[in-house]
């Protein structure tokens, strides 16, 4: 395998990181979100610091409170030293239907420190640098019609093809 190939490979298996923490957080499935981290991965966000198992404990209730999230990557760069590597990861982020309190938006970069650890790239430190935030308090409407919608549990249309293609709702 080529040098080129290989550090392609590198770089898609760490974005795939990145991925898997978002649909983790999006559809409550906390294994999938400890699985973007190594066993020590440590987290630091906007309101917290600490180990991958206490952000966990951390967020849990407060995604539960919602009525659901979307994460967005955009930009995503990632530099690679070895069994290290910096990614770079530009994100916006929907939250809605938090009772008591307005519907936002936010702008974040995660910045991850990723290690490679017998052959499978994780988190090791996590920063989500906070750029900005926006109030949509009141621009959420009802869907026009009837359709799928997201769930955030097993009967989530994802989980329902998973399940027929025989994966079960276990996340790979």
């Amino acid at each position: 395998m080529t040098d080129a190939l290989q550090e392609l490979l590198h770089k898609q298996a760490i974005y795939e990181v990145v991925l898997r923490y978002c649909r983790g957080i999006d559809r409550l499935d906390f294994d999938l979100v400890r699985g973007a981290y190594h066993r020590d991965g440590i987290d630091h966000h906007t309101g917290f610091d600490g180990t991958v198992d206490e952000f966990i404990e951390w967020v849990r209730p407060k995604l539960r409170a919602l009525g659901g999230t979307m994460h967005h990557i955009g930009n995503h760069l990632v530099e690679l030293h070895g069994n290290l590597a910096i990614s770079e990861s530009y994100s916006t982020a929907a939250h809605w239907g938090a009772p008591g309190r307005d519907d936002f938006t936010s702008g974040c970069r995660y910045v991850d420190l990723m290690e490679l650890r017998d052959g499978r790239w994780a988190i090791a430190e996590r920063w989500a640098v906070r750029e900005w935030t926006r109030s949509d308090a009141g621009r959420l409407i009802a869907p026009e019609g009837r359709g799928p919608r997201g769930r955030r549990d097993t009967s989530d249309p994802l989980n329902l093809l998973r399940a027929r293609m025989g994966e079960g709702s276990a996340p790979h």
